[in-house]
């Protein structure tokens, strides 16, 4: 039983580098190569993690060769176009101005059903009001609507906003996260002089954001 755990443990924590090495996607963001390499390690992994008598060596290899073909791979359609078409495929116009192409929806196995759910969640309900949709690669939509569509921006209005960069949370669970100071344009000091003010410490906090104006939004830790 305790072989069993520790191996486990090792073919886990060997997974997830494996999975790192590949880069950081959601499922629904991955190219076809990259879908299929998640599957297949994951696939290969848990054999070993069943069969106590197989060498970890031999989930273990198979792994890297898929990751190494991966990222050898990734690396070949960064310098190769057609690489990169033959491997994920090209993007394809489903709705021109406001008109279905049908043909490319019959190419696509593209249902108008399916097409009019990921229409709706962009906040798009109705085929006249989009001037494009295309169908990316990874099988996500990407939606323009008509000009009088559009919502205005503040750049079509004359506005001009005050730019207070990001609030980003510069505390959690009592921890000064450091690395999301230069999102808001706040420093350690700046955090502490903040709390200060308001008479907190550090471990008082459950959570905290903030933005390069100093403008403050803090939750203070639940009592035990």
């Amino acid at each position: 039983m305790i072989i069993s755990v520790i191996r486990t443990v090792i073919l886990y924590v060997f997974v997830i580098a494996a999975i790192r090495l590949m880069g950081k996607r959601q499922i629904g963001d991955m190219q076809p190569s990259e879908l299929v390499a998640t599957m297949v390690v994951s696939n290969i992994a848990s054999i070993p993690m069943q069969n106590n008598a197989q060498p970890l060596l031999s989930g273990m290899v198979p792994v890297l060769v898929l990751v190494t073909l991966e990222v050898a791979v990734s690396v070949l359609m960064l310098k190769s176009r057609r690489l990169q078409r033959l491997v994920c495929g090209a993007p394809v116009v489903i709705i021109e101005d406001g008109r279905l192409l049908q043909r490319h929806m019959k190419q696509l196995r593209l249902s108008v059903d399916e097409l009019c759910a990921q229409l709706r969640q962009q906040n798009v309900f109705s085929v006249a009001d989009v001037q494009y949709c295309i169908m990316e690669t990874n099988g996500t939509i990407s939606v323009l609507e008509k000009p009088e569509k559009r919502v205005p921006t503040a750049e079509d209005c004359g506005v001009r906003i005050h730019d207070s960069k990001m609030q980003a949370a510069v505390i959690i669970d009592g921890s000064l996260q450091t690395q999301n100071l230069p999102l808001c344009g706040q420093t350690a000091e700046d955090v502490q002089r903040i709390l200060n003010e308001k008479k907190l410490a550090l471990s008082d906090v459950f959570l905290m954001t903030t933005d390069s104006e100093g403008k403050a939004y803090i939750v203070r830790k639940e009592p035990a």
